[in-house]
Parts: C-alpha cells; sequence; structure tokens
C-alpha cells in the first residue's frame, strides 16, 4: 500500500468516476483489453440528470460504482450484473424507489414505477426471465439519462414515438411477441403523429399518453373510451349517454377505437357519417339491419351537411365583400360563431341522437345566415354606391362641358 508505487485507497465521491475513467476514457486502453466498448460514458454521465450534484454539494448524484458495484463488476450480459435487463429495474428503483431519498431531490417525482412496471405487459414478461422486453434503459437510456423535459431526453414528447418504434418497428425483434410492428408508421400519418411529429404540438399524445409508461399495456376494450376521453371528454360523455353505448357493450366492441382506430387515427370528416357502402356507420346499420340506425346516420349528414354548405356560402360573401372594400368586421365575427357551432355539431354526433344535433345546428344555420346577409347588404351597399358613383359623375360631367361651353359662348360676344 506504499503511495510511491502507486496506491491511491478507496476513491471517494467523484474520484469515483475518475478512477474508472482512466481505463474507460481510453480507446487506447480499451483496445489493449480487446474491447469494443465506448469511451464517452463519463462525458454522458456528467452530462445526464445524474451528473447533478448531490445534496452535498460535493460529488454528483451518481458514480458508476452506484449501478455497477465496485469489485463485484460484471459485464451487463452476464445475468447477475446489476445492470443485465433482468437486474436494472431493481438497480434503478434502489433510489428511485426510496421516498426519503427521492424527496430530497425531486418531490413531485412518484416513487412508484416499480409498482406500476411489475404490472405492465414488459413489466410482467421481465419478472418471467424475458430480457428483451423494455426495462429502465430501454427507454431512458444508461448513461446519458436526461430529465423527461429536456428535449434532448429519449422520452421527451416528440423523441418518445421513435424510442417506442426501437423495439415495436423491427420485426425480427419481435416476431415472437406475434403483434403488429407497424404502429409507429400509422402513428406518424395519424391526425395525432403529424400533429406532435411534424407541428411539434406537445399537447398531441404520444405512445404514452395512451398506453401509459412505466405501467404500459394495451388500452382494453372496457378502457379505450377512458383513455381518449382523458383528452375528448365531452365526446366520451355524450358517447357514454348515447344507445351505442350499450349496443357496443353487448358486442364488446372497442368504444372509440371502432369508429376512428387506434394509431392511425385520421382528420374526422363527413364521410364517417354516412349511408354508402364505404361509410363507418354502413358497418353496421343498413336499409335491411338496424335500419334505425341507418335513417339517423342519413339525418345526421344532412344536417351536417347543410350547416357547412351555409358556412361556406356566408365565408364566400364575407370574403367578396372585404376584397371590395366594404365594413363588415362583425359579420366576421360571427363567422367565428358560425365555425364554433360547427365544431359543436361535429361533437354532438356523438350523442348519436337527430334531435339534439338539430338544436346545435339550427343555431349554426341561424349564425351563418346572418353573416351572410350582412355581408349581402354590404355587397348591395357597394354596388349602390358604384351606381350612384357613376350617375353623379356623369352630371358633373355634363355640368362641366355645359360650363365650358358657355363660357365660350360669353368669349365670343364682342
Amino acid at each position: 500500500m506504499s503511495k510511491a508505487a502507486g496506491f491511491q485507497g478507496v476513491p471517494k465521491g467523484d474520484e469515483i468516476s475518475k478512477a474508472c475513467a482512466k481505463c474507460h476514457s481510453s480507446t487506447e486502453s480499451m483496445k489493449r483489453y480487446g474491447s469494443s466498448l465506448p469511451t464517452g460514458q463519463l462525458e454522458q454521465l456528467q452530462a445526464s440528470v445524474h451528473g447533478n450534484l448531490a445534496t452535498s454539494g460535493k460529488e454528483h448524484i451518481a458514480q458508476c460504482s452506484t449501478c455497477h458495484n465496485a469489485h463485484g463488476i460484471a459485464s451487463v450480459k452476464n445475468v447477475s450484473s446489476p445492470v443485465h435487463p433482468l437486474q436494472v429495474v431493481k438497480t434503478c428503483t434502489s433510489c428511485h424507489a426510496n421516498a426519503s431519498f427521492m424527496k430530497t431531490y425531486n418531490p413531485s417525482l412518484p416513487v412508484d414505477q416499480l409498482e406500476k412496471y411489475r404490472t405492465s405487459v414488459h413489466g410482467i414478461r421481465n419478472s418471467r426471465g424475458d430480457h428483451k422486453v423494455a426495462e429502465c434503459a430501454s427507454c431512458h437510456g444508461s448513461h446519458d439519462i436526461r430529465a423527461a423535459k429536456d428535449v434532448k431526453s429519449t422520452v421527451y414528447a416528440t423523441n418518445l414515438p421513435t424510442t417506442c418504434a426501437t423495439c415495436h418497428s423491427r420485426a425480427d425483434y419481435m416476431k415472437e411477441y406475434k403483434i403488429p410492428v407497424d404502429q409507429f408508421e400509422k402513428f406518424s400519418n395519424s391526425v395525432h403523429g403529424v400533429a406532435l411529429l411534424e407541428k411539434h404540438d406537445l399537447a398531441a399524445p404520444a405512445c404514452n399518453d395512451c398506453h401509459g409508461n412505466h405501467g404500459a399495456a394495451p388500452p382494453g376494450i372496457a378502457s379505450v373510451s377512458n383513455v381518449c376521453g382523458t383528452c375528448h371528454a365531452i365526446n366520451a360523455d355524450l358517447f357514454s349517454a348515447s344507445p351505442h353505448k350499450k349496443a357496443f357493450d353487448e358486442r364488446k366492441l372497442p368504444e372509440c377505437e371502432t369508429c376512428h382506430g387506434n394509431h392511425e387515427i385520421i382528420v374526422a370528416t363527413n364521410k364517417l357519417l354516412e349511408v354508402t357502402a364505404d361509410a363507418v356507420c354502413s358497418t353496421c346499420h343498413s336499409e335491411t339491419q338496424n335500419v334505425r340506425g341507418y335513417e339517423v346516420a342519413a339525418s345526421m349528414r344532412a344536417l351536417i351537411d347543410s350547416l357547412d354548405e351555409e358556412e361556406q356560402r356566408a365565408i364566400a360573401l364575407v370574403d367578396e365583400a372585404e376584397q371590395k372594400g366594404m365594413e363588415i368586421s362583425e359579420a366576421k365575427f360571427k363567422l367565428r360563431d358560425a365555425r364554433q357551432a360547427r365544431l359543436e355539431a361535429r361533437t354532438m354526433i356523438h350523442s348519436f341522437s337527430g334531435e339534439k344535433l338539430e338544436g346545435v345546428v339550427a343555431k349554426g344555420l341561424n349564425i351563418a345566415s346572418a353573416a351572410s346577409l350582412e355581408a349581402q347588404q354590404a355587397l348591395d351597399d357597394y354596388v349602390f354606391r358604384r351606381i350612384g358613383l357613376g350617375i353623379a359623375t356623369l352630371v358633373i360631367t355634363v355640368l362641366v362641358i355645359s360650363l365650358y361651353l358657355f363660357i365660350r359662348r360669353l368669349e365670343r360676344r364682342p
């Protein structure tokens, strides 16, 4: 233990990670031992959320030995290693499930992740010895773990679908689980995916908003409407009070998913509400089967179409009047109310009640008609002004010419 011979004693605090980095941050040293491991782990750790200062203020929160142990270090492929896929959950939760420890850093962070994970499909399979399913490091990373609100985090809202797709889009990896691998592709083309991935709208749902995160599980038939209802609350309430609720329950059909799909949800259009062969309603309703629903669907489509047509007519008239320089601010304000009425009508469709929808549509028709009337009056006023201007111009021109001729006649007199 001679210091002259290089003995350093037991490293403490950040000196632990520095001691590991003497080899693990050196490309030459790692090649000497025949290792192909990356050499930037310490830099990643220092830039991660675990690289923040501990409560003592003298060292970082986590050191290499925190997860890998000190003398009992084993390869990540060794099942006895604390960072092996079957052990890493236990390693992470040694801190993250400790309420007393976690509240000193962030009291708002939940400490029940382990309990939730054990109820998930991933957790159940992991506890049975399946090392392929997702665990903590699969989603959060290992050395470069960042806060969920960090745009560089693998679990940041716009990055999360790609993180999930790392496994779920691999046909070879998912083959034994016998589930589709096109979810990410469908989600990317959906109204939710476009809003999140292209428009960067963080209010749009990612995978975990529907499936959960640590307690991830496929939404069941009984829960899918509750999942959608967390955002689309009014639609969910209307559907629960509709005649379709009982019918769907009896046939064990998922509620929202039956009409709108799951991953590839497209923008809802009037085509969904129709009695043609390719419409959603025709799946269960026809002229000979469930006729009442067939009739209601046709009448509701007619109501929606009438509101759309009246709104478009009002918009065209208002735009024309505005282009001609007329004052139609009140009519433009009414168009906003008409648009709101149209949105309310589309929502009311989930009640599947022609009477309720008719009331909302009637309100929208009255507003749109009022806007059309004001715009038409402005256009009529425009025409009247143009005609008046033309007549006035003609009269003035005649007077000017007459005056000119009269003056010339006066000038010719001796």
